[in-house]
């Protein structure tokens, strides 16, 4: 049987390969170190004062409420120290002027929902894991900021974060976030800025409230009434891919319905024009998801646009490439693309990432055959992995307008 122990740190104290369960609030107001394959529990309350540095390295129960007032972090180049948010005794308040730093982060509480009540600041480096417990920041002021290296697992509509949520970097992200009862990430990727930041959220409510659905392009047939996301480039000068999924449950059954000469795009408020704009998209029914580059930020939704006019009858796009080497399909095919040879091509990933790029292509010696060849991409040179990708090809028409076409392309 593990020894129960009651300690108030009031200075100076250092926590080496043991196990210890503190019983009742925990008060640190000098330097607490918890080492790796370490187990340290507050049953109670923790509050981190001003002047308190605390470096987790192991693993740290928390079962009360948690406040931070001063340094909270992890070991420089340390990937471990696990903070686990479970509640024992109800809604845990996370709070504090701090910043607090966790290398990796778990919310595992059963209370009624939202579990973790969020004033305070915190940033993920490792991983959270979203086990139980919705994380609600929507009106405490808080912020969840996963950095460049962040991930995230089991997010659902049991946890996920009601509120802001920032990432850091260019890597490719799928946002945490809901509302009502409902997990409705959206999936983003910042193109060339690592030191860039993207910020999001999402809203079970219809935005007519906030932008009036009347005031949109004119191609623009119906806006989703039932809900919306917030995303914001917040540092940076980065680009971005999104990808906004649409949902039975949340998503009304008008967008749903397939009609001829109409196809869901994803649809911006443009604040300068003082209407909504078609960013575009091309959907993927499987996942349910529409995806494109868009060209600002604010409140994104999803719409039911009339289709564009039909491509150039002598433009045509073969989606399908098996890079093998027997000379069939070896690599992306535009049929007629030598009649217009200012143009540029963008190939990315299904997060995002920018794979291939070029400009004047000709199915020559300016083509695609599934290589990775992007200014903001990894493993440059490398052959790509089997899968579906999003292609956005942009070029000038005979009469001198500029157009574009997009869609999927898979690798095989």
């Amino acid at each position: 049987m593990e020894k129960m122990t009651t300690i108030k740190i009031i200075s100076v104290l250092t926590v080496l390969h043991v196990a210890s369960y503190v019983c009742g609030q925990t008060v640190n107001t000098g330097a607490l170190t918890i080492a790796p394959d370490t187990q340290v529990s507050t049953l109670g309350d923790f509050d981190n004062r001003a002047g308190g540095d605390m470096i987790n390295d192991g693993e740290f129960f928390v079962y009360g409420h948690f406040k931070n007032d001063g340094l909270l972090s992890f070991s420089p180049g340390q990937a471990t120290g696990l903070v686990r948010f479970e509640g024992m005794y109800g809604a845990q308040d996370i709070s504090g002027e701090g910043l607090s730093e966790f290398f990796g982060v778990r919310f595992d509480n059963p209370a009624t929902q939202p579990a973790f009540r969020l004033s305070g600041d915190i940033t993920v480096n490792g991983n959270a894991q979203f086990v139980d417990g919705i994380v609600y920041n929507r009106s405490g002021g808080g912020l969840v900021d996963f950095g460049p290296e962040a991930s995230h697992e089991q997010v659902s509509d049991r946890s996920f974060v009601d509120g802001q949520v920032r990432k850091t970097g260019d890597a490719p992200f799928d946002y945490p976030v809901g509302n009502g009862g409902y997990y409705r990430g959206a999936s983003a990727s910042g193109l060339s800025d690592i030191e860039g930041y993207f910020t999001s959220n999402y809203t079970l409510e219809n935005s007519d409230a906030r932008h009036s659905h009347f005031n949109k392009e004119e191609r623009i047939v119906f806006i989703d009434n039932e809900e919306y996301w917030e995303i914001n480039r917040t540092g940076g000068t980065s680009d971005m891919v999104l990808s906004l999924t649409w949902h039975e449950e949340t998503t009304p059954a008008e967008l749903l319905s397939e009609e001829d000469g109409k196809a869901i795009h994803i649809v911006r408020w443009d604040g300068a024009k003082g209407l909504w704009v078609d960013e575009g998209g091309v959907e993927n029914h499987e996942e349910q998801m529409v995806t494109t580059a868009v060209s600002g930020y604010g409140i994104f939704t999803l719409a039911k646009v009339l289709d564009e006019e039909k491509p150039d009858n002598s433009l045509e796009v073969y989606n399908g490439i098996s890079p093998n080497g027997d000379g069939k399909n070896d690599f992306f095919y535009l049929k007629g693309i030598e009649h217009y040879p200012d143009n540029t091509v963008e190939v990315y990933n299904r997060w995002g990432v920018l794979v291939y790029e070029a400009k004047g292509y000709n199915n020559t010696d300016v083509r695609f055959n599934g290589y990775s060849r992007g200014r903001a991409t990894i493993n440059k040179g490398k052959l790509l992995p089997t899968g579906t990708y999003f292609y956005i090809l942009k070029y000038k028409a005979e009469d001198g307008r500029a157009k574009d076409r997009s869609g999927y392309l898979y690798i095989n």
